[in-house]
Protein backbone atom coordinates (compact mmCIF):
# COMPACT_ATOMS: atom_id res chain seq x y z
CA UNK A 1 0.00 0.00 0.00
CA UNK A 2 1.56 3.56 -1.13
CA UNK A 3 1.80 5.78 2.06
CA UNK A 4 -0.55 8.00 1.18
CA UNK A 5 -3.29 5.48 1.08
CA UNK A 6 -2.83 4.72 4.44
CA UNK A 7 -5.58 7.29 5.85
CA UNK A 8 -5.07 6.65 9.45
CA UNK A 9 -1.28 5.31 10.38
CA UNK A 10 -0.47 5.01 13.83
CA UNK A 11 1.28 7.92 14.56
CA UNK A 12 -1.58 10.40 13.16
CA UNK A 13 -4.10 8.23 15.54
CA UNK A 14 -1.86 8.89 18.65
CA UNK A 15 -1.80 12.23 17.77
CA UNK A 16 -5.42 13.08 16.61
CA UNK A 17 -7.58 14.44 19.72
CA UNK A 18 -10.76 12.17 20.86
CA UNK A 19 -14.40 13.06 19.25
CA UNK A 20 -15.74 16.31 21.50
CA UNK A 21 -11.84 16.43 23.12
CA UNK A 22 -11.69 19.92 21.52
CA UNK A 23 -15.33 21.03 20.84
CA UNK A 24 -14.83 23.96 23.45
CA UNK A 25 -11.85 25.01 21.93
CA UNK A 26 -12.05 28.45 19.36
CA UNK A 27 -9.98 27.26 17.09
CA UNK A 28 -9.26 23.81 17.13
CA UNK A 29 -6.23 22.01 15.22
CA UNK A 30 -6.52 20.03 11.89
CA UNK A 31 -3.94 17.06 12.04
CA UNK A 32 -5.04 15.65 8.70
CA UNK A 33 -6.12 16.15 5.43
CA UNK A 34 -7.11 13.92 3.08
CA UNK A 35 -8.21 14.42 -1.01
CA UNK A 36 -9.96 12.75 -4.14
CA UNK A 37 -6.97 13.50 -6.53
CA UNK A 38 -9.65 13.08 -9.52
CA UNK A 39 -12.26 15.78 -7.86
CA UNK A 40 -12.75 18.52 -6.13
CA UNK A 41 -13.45 17.16 -2.37
CA UNK A 42 -11.43 17.54 0.72
CA UNK A 43 -11.60 16.08 3.99
CA UNK A 44 -9.65 17.60 7.16
CA UNK A 45 -9.39 16.12 10.45
CA UNK A 46 -9.77 17.13 13.86
CA UNK A 47 -11.08 14.80 15.78
CA UNK A 48 -10.92 10.85 15.49
CA UNK A 49 -12.95 8.43 17.79
CA UNK A 50 -10.97 5.00 16.99
CA UNK A 51 -13.42 2.99 18.30
CA UNK A 52 -16.47 4.10 15.60
CA UNK A 53 -13.58 4.69 13.10
CA UNK A 54 -15.11 7.91 12.89
CA UNK A 55 -14.09 11.56 12.18
CA UNK A 56 -15.24 15.24 13.00
CA UNK A 57 -13.70 17.54 10.68
CA UNK A 58 -14.00 20.26 7.77
CA UNK A 59 -15.44 18.91 4.72
CA UNK A 60 -15.05 20.72 1.06
CA UNK A 61 -17.55 19.28 -1.34
CA UNK A 62 -20.51 20.36 -2.69
CA UNK A 63 -20.74 23.16 0.24
CA UNK A 64 -18.04 23.86 3.31
CA UNK A 65 -19.09 22.78 5.86
CA UNK A 66 -18.19 21.03 10.00
CA UNK A 67 -18.98 17.31 10.16
CA UNK A 68 -18.70 13.82 10.84
CA UNK A 69 -17.20 11.28 8.20
CA UNK A 70 -16.59 7.77 7.97
CA UNK A 71 -12.78 6.22 8.19
CA UNK A 72 -13.93 3.23 6.28
CA UNK A 73 -16.16 5.24 3.82
CA UNK A 74 -13.06 7.07 2.65
CA UNK A 75 -11.10 3.72 2.20
CA UNK A 76 -14.02 2.23 0.51
CA UNK A 77 -14.62 5.59 -1.78
CA UNK A 78 -13.28 6.31 -5.55
CA UNK A 79 -13.33 9.24 -7.23
CA UNK A 80 -15.04 9.48 -10.94
CA UNK A 81 -11.82 8.31 -12.42
CA UNK A 82 -11.59 5.57 -10.12
CA UNK A 83 -8.35 6.69 -7.61
CA UNK A 84 -8.68 6.35 -4.20
CA UNK A 85 -8.76 8.56 -1.96
CA UNK A 86 -5.28 10.01 -0.31
CA UNK A 87 -3.37 11.26 2.75
CA UNK A 88 -1.73 14.40 1.81
CA UNK A 89 1.53 13.61 3.20
CA UNK A 90 3.04 17.22 2.86
CA UNK A 91 -0.11 18.30 5.46
CA UNK A 92 1.04 20.70 8.35
CA UNK A 93 -0.87 20.78 11.24
CA UNK A 94 -2.62 24.00 11.60
CA UNK A 95 -5.72 26.14 13.10
CA UNK A 96 -9.26 25.20 11.68
CA UNK A 97 -9.22 29.67 11.20
CA UNK A 98 -6.72 29.05 8.66
CA UNK A 99 -8.16 26.04 6.36
CA UNK A 100 -11.39 27.65 6.28
CA UNK A 101 -9.78 31.02 5.40
CA UNK A 102 -8.16 29.38 2.62
CA UNK A 103 -11.70 28.05 1.11
CA UNK A 104 -13.06 30.69 1.68
CA UNK A 105 -10.75 32.61 -0.62
CA UNK A 106 -11.49 30.22 -3.36
CA UNK A 107 -14.79 30.27 -3.47
CA UNK A 108 -14.51 33.93 -3.86
CA UNK A 109 -12.04 33.59 -6.45
CA UNK A 110 -13.90 30.89 -8.50
CA UNK A 111 -17.29 33.16 -8.06
CA UNK A 112 -15.18 35.96 -9.79
CA UNK A 113 -14.27 34.20 -13.30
Amino acid sequence: MHEAHNLMPDKLRSQVPALYATEKLPDPTVWAKYFTPDSSWTWYVTEFDSEDNLFFGFVVGLENELGYFSLVELEEARGPMGLRIERDLSFTPQPLSHVQALHQERRSHACET
